[in-house]
Parts: structure tokens; sequence; C-alpha cells
């Protein structure tokens, strides 16, 4: 029998199963290869083993980084990649550096570092999902972060100031865009009818670009313009994590329904009896304050063991 496996990761929103990149890469891959996760959605990265997210546990292994986690599932029998060829798995690898040279810089800057987007929406979702104080710390770290990467991977020469820099890297993520567009062409899937690892990669690094509601969404407009690529992010969440275009799952909305009346009749069960209980406070005899007895010390300044036990 083979060991269980949990999934840490951040959770969703927008009709995603998690925002964060990493995370939605390889629950897409578990989804492919009928890996058997576990999901624990964390409040903070810190209470990660290693704080790194996500992170796979499996017994006494703890796994993090897409890359290796993915590789631990194919050596667990989960690969969704056994039918690719030589050539085809070459492209995969090429492909994979080639989304993380050219897209992610423009999507960490799209969340972490565009200030309108950050404010508004990044900074107030990840905080709200994170227990206070490290909800007034840990975004502000994850933003520096993200700058970080950025300026170390792409901002050396000719590129000097921030705005050289931003305006390389959202021209390289939507050039990488269109090639990817070009790539897929009519097909499902980048290798045919099948999802594999490619699959799996673009996913997570597209869905959140094409779903986050944002103020400022240039590489979301440059996206929405590859009928494709949004095609081939709603079969994803369709057929694999059952969700509907607008994010919610088949009878998920009936069931909303039902939850709400559920939750509205508690709501007003819990008001009656609260109004009934200030009722029944106010009626009832109202008792003046008790005195504080004084301690009396015994001999020596100690307090007696009697005194201790006195109302």
């Amino acid at each position: 029998m083979a060991a269980p496996m949990e999934l840490s990761c951040w959770g969703g929103d927008w009709g995603l199963p998690s925002l964060h990149p990493e995370s939605l890469t390889v629950m897409a891959y578990a989804k492919f290869s009928g890996a058997p996760l576990t999901l624990n959605t964390i409040n903070s990265s810190w209470r990660a083993p290693k704080g790194d997210v996500p992170v796979l546990i499996s017994e006494d292994i703890v796994i993090s980084q897409p890359a290796k986690i993915l590789n631990f599932l194919r050596k667990q029998k989960y690969n969704a990649d056994y039918e690719l060829s030589a050539k085809q798995g070459a492209d995969t690898l090429a492909y994979i550096a080639l989304l993380e040279e050219k897209l992610l810089p423009a999507l960490l800057h799209t969340f972490w570092v565009e200030a309108e987007n950050y404010c508004s929406v990044t900074k107030p979702w990840f905080a709200s999902r994170i227990a206070f104080p490290l909800s007034l710390y840990l975004p502000g770290k994850m933003s520096r972060e993200a700058l970080n990467r950025i300026l170390l991977t792409r901002g050396g020469p000719p590129l000097y100031s921030l705005t050289e820099v931003e305006a390389q890297i959202y021209r390289d993520a939507k050039e990488c865009l269109n090639l990817l567009s070009k790539r897929l062409g009519t097909s499902q899937f980048f290798f045919g009818d099948t999802p594999t690892t490619l699959d799996a990669f673009v996913f997570g690094f597209l869905a959140p670009i094409y779903k986050v509601c944002f103020p400022r969404v240039q590489l979301q407009e440059h996206l929405k313009q590859l009928p494709n690529l949004c095609r081939f992010c709603d079969d994803i969440l369709t057929c694999y994590f059952r969700l509907t275009v607008s994010g919610n799952s088949p009878g998920g909305q009936d069931m909303a329904d039902a939850n709400l009346q559920k939750l509205t009749q508690l709501v007003n069960k819990e008001s009656n009896l609260i109004e009934k209980m200030d009722d029944n406070l106010r009626k009832s005899p109202q008792h003046p304050p008790r005195k504080l007895t004084t301690l009396k010390l015994a001999a020596g300044g100690e307090e007696s063991p009697l005194s201790r036990l006195s109302p």
C-alpha cells in the first residue's frame, strides 16, 4: 500500500484551486497523473517545513520545489509523461526553461511589484489568510523577494533603471505567450490529447494571469487575445478540477445558495437566542458586586493556608 501524500499549498480564489503558480503546477500534475494527494491549505508559508510552498509530505519525507515534487511522484509510478518520446521530453525541458526565464518575471511583477495590483489585490488577499501579526509583515517580505528576484535575473546591463526592466520583462512575457499559442495551435494539450508535465507548468503560470481580477491588466489583456491559451486553461479547470469557466463547480451555485440559507437561519436563530438571554438578564434580580476579602498573613509575613480557601 502506497504511503499517504499530503501537499501543503496556498488556497484559491477567482475560480482557481490555488493562486500560487508553483502550487497550481503541482496540483495540476497530480490530477494529470492520478496521484492521490491530500491537500492542506496553509495560512502562512512559515508554518510549512523548510518555509517553502508547495511542500509534499509522505511519511518522513519532506519535499519542496515543483520539479523535485514531480520527480518524487514519478518515482511513485505517477508519471504523466510515460508516452512522450525523447524529443518531446527535451522540448518539455526547453519550454519550462522558457517559462521561467521569459514569463515568470512578468508574473511576479504583476502580482507583487506593480503598486496598484499589490495594494488593492495581492496584499489584502494574502494578508487575510495569514494570522496576525504575520499578516502585517509576510506580504511585504514576499513582495521584496519578488522584486529582488526580478532585478537579480533581469536587472543587469544594459537595463539600469526599474522602468527599463519593467518594459523589457513585459515584452519578453508577451513574446513567450505568442510562442506558446503558436506551439499549442488547435490541439487540446501541448503533446496531443493527453496532458503532461509541460501542460501542468503552462497552466500553473497562465491561470493566475488569466483569472485574477487586477486593476492593471496589460499581461492579462494580451493573454485574452490568444483564445487557444484561454481555452486551454478553461478546459483544465473544467475537466480536471471540475470548475466551470465562472469558477463554480457543477451544482455549486445550488449548494452555495443552500449553505447561505442555512447560515442565515443559524444567524437568525442565534440572534433570537441572544435577545432572549438579554431579556432574562434584565428581568433577573441584580446582585451587588462582591468585595474582595483582605488576605490575612500568618506570622512571618507568609499567607496562611486557610486564607487561600476563604471566599
